[in-house]
């Protein structure tokens, strides 16, 4: 087996911090059940997973957080 080259993703900042689900729900302020809930839809901020544990980059928390803001809301 050989290895696959590794490509670094150019949307990424050097400085950008890789965060775990409990330093994510920390920063949404939403319980671990929940962001689980959302990464089990697939509906909330994106995620990764390295090895068995899964992974938050905080820009893309950051992203997911102004997108929920400029979303239409949906009143009844």
């Amino acid at each position: 087996m050989t290895a696959q080259p590794h490509t670094p993703s150019p949307r990424r900042d050097a400085g950008d911090e890789i965060l775990t689900l409990q330093e994510a729900c920390s920063l949404l302020r939403v319980p671990e059940g929940t962001l689980r809930y959302w990464r089990h839809l697939g509906c909330g901020p994106r995620s990764f997973k390295i090895g068995r544990h899964v992974r938050y980059w905080r820009a893309d928390l950051t992203l997911w957080l102004a997108e929920q803001t400029n979303r239409p809301q949906d009143h009844h």
